[in-house]
């Protein structure tokens, strides 16, 4: 996936300025992102800060690599099974 430019906190004042009543798109068009973009932004981080955005970022990278490792595994575990079950 490809990386954000914009930091936690650029995020956070661009949401920071939807809640001040100021039109969405001309938050868009001064930030240069789409309004798709924006509404991604307020359905994942809206209310939070941006030490909370760090934290919820970190959670998910850690919960995906925890997931790879258990498919890997599980793999790793039918194969083995797989072997036992041709030996007998």
């Amino acid at each position: 996936m490809k990386a954000s430019k914009f930091s936690d906190a650029q995020k956070a004042f661009i949401l920071k300025q939807g809640n001040d009543r100021v039109p969405v798109a001309d938050i868009c068009r001064k930030a240069g992102i789409s309004q798709a973009t924006y509404f991604n932004w307020k359905k994942k981080y809206d209310g939070l800060l941006p030490s909370e955005m760090r934290r919820l970022k970190r959670l998910e990278d850690e919960n995906a690599k925890l997931k790879k490792l258990v498919a890997d595994l599980s793999l790793d575990k039918e194969m083995l099974q797989d072997v036992i079950r041709r030996k007998l």
